[in-house]
C-alpha cells in the first residue's frame, strides 16, 4: 500500500514482502515508475513489475494498494476503498497532501489496521476508524462536530448532575 503526492514522492507507504523490494532505493525507483505510468491515466488497475497494482487519485494524492499477479483485483479493490474511505474519514473529507502529513500518525495506524504483515485484516472503513478514532476530549472544542459537541455536554451536564446528589 501507498500514498504518494502529485509529483510521485512519497508520502506513506508500506511493503510487507521484503523479496521483492528489499530496500528503500528499490521502493523509490519502483514507486516513481509506478506514478509515471498511473499519473495521466484514467484506468483503475495496472500490472506492473509482476504485481497488480489497484490506484486511485484524489486532489493532489494517488493511493495504491499492490498484490502479486495471482491476487484477486477485486479483494485489491476493497483494500483501496477501504484505505480511501478510511482516510476520507479520519479528515472529514479534507483528503489532501497537507491534510494527510498533519493526521499522518492515524493514517499510518488506519494502514496498519486494514492490512497487517501483507493478510488484509479489514476491508470495511468505518470499522477502521472507529478503531483508529481519536477520542473527542482530546479534539479541540471548535474543531469538533456538532454530534460530538453534544456527547461532550451531556457527559458533562451527568457529571454535574451526580456532583450535586452527592
Amino acid at each position: 500500500m501507498a500514498i504518494l503526492d502529485n509529483d510521485g514522492n512519497r508520502i506513506l507507504a508500506k511493503y510487507y514482502d521484503k523479496n521483492i523490494f528489499p530496500t528503500a532505493k528499490e521502493q523509490k525507483a519502483f514507486e516513481k515508475n509506478l506514478f509515471n505510468k498511473t499519473h495521466r491515466a484514467n484506468a483503475e488497475i495496472i500490472m506492473l513489475d509482476g504485481l497488480t497494482c489497484v490506484y486511485r487519485s484524489n486532489v493532489d494524492l494517488f493511493f495504491y494498494v499492490m498484490g502479486s499477479s495471482h491476487e484477486n483485483e477485486l479483494i485489491l479493490m476493497s483494500v483501496l476503498n477501504c484505505l480511501y474511505d478510511s482516510v476520507s474519514q479520519i479528515l472529514r473529507k479534507n483528503v489532501e497532501k497537507r491534510a494527510v502529513l498533519d493526521s499522518l500518525d492515524i493514517v499510518m495506524l488506519a494502514m496498519d489496521e486494514i492490512c497487517d504483515g501483507g493478510i488484509i485484516l479489514d476491508a470495511d472503513a468505518t470499522s477502521v476508524v472507529q478503531r483508529v478514532a481519536l477520542r473527542t476530549d482530546d479534539i479541540p472544542l471548535g474543531e469538533q462536530t456538532v454530534a460530538q459537541s453534544l456527547i461532550v455536554l451531556q457527559s458533562a451536564k451527568e457529571q454535574l448532575k451526580w456532583s450535586l446528589l452527592k
